[in-house]
């Protein structure tokens, strides 16, 4: 190779104008002259063929349009770590020295700075004091001089290293063990080879609280590969790597509290049993995975409740003792109702300890209320499955509990339903009459009227967890009141959240009046 181009260029990241690819090859390419470099372009638009040239394949491309062959001084390989770290923070040393020695006096053989005699000093004292660095889009692809990167900062706990140019799992850690009070590394958007056994992992990351493989490529056995490097793990984010299988994790990431799978086209719910063997898991971040189903062992599949099968998965995720937060938009499940808010309502009725839904926090009204519509909601299907008022006849059939494993525990909780409100319920059905009301916080008058339309069945305390995340307000409670619009100025406490709208006479136009 020329002196231009790395001994180990084939696999090498590169950089060209603005557009990120992969060297495949290097050598000459008849009838031409000279070296060129075959190179699989991130962007397939950006390339021109498959890696042939006149019907000889010189590489592979996974796209048809893939590759090009460009020159090699077309191509940035990218600097060492501290290279870029300088050149971020404005902390380039060999560039002040040459100014260094332009303000000199040579005296003999003796050279004596003139100005700015500290200057070295004070910047390395800088890169002493760096704590958490960012270095994305720097392209970075090695770690440079062995050592370096730890005699120069010590006291790194947090690298973003995220879209650059690392080939492979080996140059990321090269960098990483240098550091060795590391808790925090981003390396998403770099396309990196991991290793393909664990004789090649070398380097445990001891401190590694949180790290993010985003759109890297990574497969889940190659995360349970690299793992047993990462003993104490906390945050782990995996999204838009094309996970479709996963496998269940022995001895490692116990220490686990979050897994991000976001836009991973799982091929099967069910997989996700296996996220039982991480014990101490509170975050679950499932966006755009596409499951509709789960199943966890020990539970059975209902077969005659509509919501069975729609709905399991939801059961199943209860038995996470330790689930606190769980991100499922844009998944089947949450189209299976007209009303958004019902499939939030179920959701945290079935979910026990959930703390967070979709990134909005569950207040205790909030619960409070869906845990209440629920029981009323199935409160005719506990009855026709055989359940009963009186704890000596209650025996809800098989079929029942495995769709609903919490409604005895809801009834436990706060009475079994009377038949009386059961025979008002109408599950399901969102009425045709909308009231249009304008949404007023009197004690607040910052805050602007919000004008929403809400069905006449709504009870009041669903309404006041539609206003928590409306308007953002904290954890305190909600004393809801309205002015109806043909008597102004006289003001009607909602002091019962257990009723609907319709049974405070609420009609169109007028104002509920929020405080807290």
């Amino acid at each position: 190779m020329t002196s231009s181009v790395p001994s180990d260029v084939i696999g090498r990241r590169i950089l060209c104008d603005t557009e990120y690819a992969t060297v495949r090859y290097a050598g000459s390419v008849p009838p031409t002259t000279g070296l060129w470099l075959g190179v699989e372009w991130d962007n397939p638009q950006r390339g021109k063929h498959n890696g042939s040239h006149e019907g000889i394949q010189y590489f592979k491309c996974s796209h048809p349009t893939g590759g090009s062959f460009i020159r090699p001084n077309k191509a940035n390989f990218g600097v060492d770590f501290l290279t870029a770290v300088k050149n971020r923070y404005g902390l380039n040393v060999e560039q002040d020295v040459e100014c260094e020695k332009e303000n000199a006096l040579v005296i003999g053989k003796k050279t004596v700075e003139l100005v700015g005699f500290d200057s070295i000093i004070e910047q390395q004292s800088q890169l002493n004091k760096l704590v958490d660095i960012s270095v994305r889009e720097c392209a970075v692809s090695h770690a440079g001089q062995k050592e370096e990167i730890s005699r120069t900062c010590p006291n790194i706990r947090s690298i973003n290293l995220s879209k650059n140019l690392l080939p492979s799992w080996e140059k990321v850690t090269e960098i990483a063990c240098q550091v060795q009070n590391l808790e925090s590394l981003d390396v998403s958007e770099n396309k990196i080879t991991f290793p393909s056994d664990s004789a090649s992992i070398t380097c445990t990351l001891s401190k590694l609280r949180v790290l993010a493989l985003n759109r890297t490529g990574v497969t889940w056995a190659e995360v349970l590969l690299c793992a047993p490097g990462w003993p104490a793990l906390e945050e782990l984010y995996l999204a838009s790597n094309d996970i479709t299988v996963l496998e269940r994790p022995i001895n490692v990431l116990q220490t686990l509290k979050l897994l991000d799978l976001s836009n991973n086209q799982l091929i099967d719910g069910s997989q996700l049993q296996l996220i039982a063997y991480l014990p101490r898991l509170e975050q679950l971040i499932l966006s755009n995975t596409g499951i509709s189903s789960i199943h966890f062992p020990d539970v059975g599949f209902g077969n005659s409740f509509p919501f069975s099968l729609q709905w399991s998965f939801i059961n199943e995720l209860d038995k996470l003792q330790c689930l606190q937060s769980l991100h499922c938009q844009n998944n089947p499940l949450m189209g299976t109702e007209k009303n958004p808010e019902t499939v939030r309502q179920l959701i945290i009725a079935k979910i026990d300890q959930l703390k967070f839904l979709n990134k909005s926090e569950i207040f205790p009204d909030e619960r409070k209320g869906a845990e209440l519509d629920y029981r009323k909601m199935f409160g005719n299907d506990w009855i026709m499955a055989g359940g009963n008022q009186n704890p000596d006849k209650n025996r809800p059939n098989e079929e029942f509990l495995t769709a609903h494993p919490r409604y005895q525990l809801l009834c436990l909780k706060y009475g079994a339903p009377e038949e009386g409100e059961l025979k008002r319920q109408q599950p399901f059905i969102l009425k045709n009459q909308l009231l249009t009301l304008t949404i007023k916080c009197p004690d607040k008058p910052d805050q602007k009227p919000i004008e929403k339309k809400l069905p006449d069945s709504m009870t009041i305390q669903k309404v006041k967890g539609l206003l928590y995340r409306l308007l953002k307000i904290p954890g305190s409670e909600l004393k809801l009141s309205y002015e109806s619009s043909k008597m102004e100025g006289k003001e009607i406490e909602l002091e019962n959240d257990l009723k609907p709208l319709q049974f405070y006479s609420i009609e169109n136009g007028d104002s509920l009046l929020v405080r807290w």
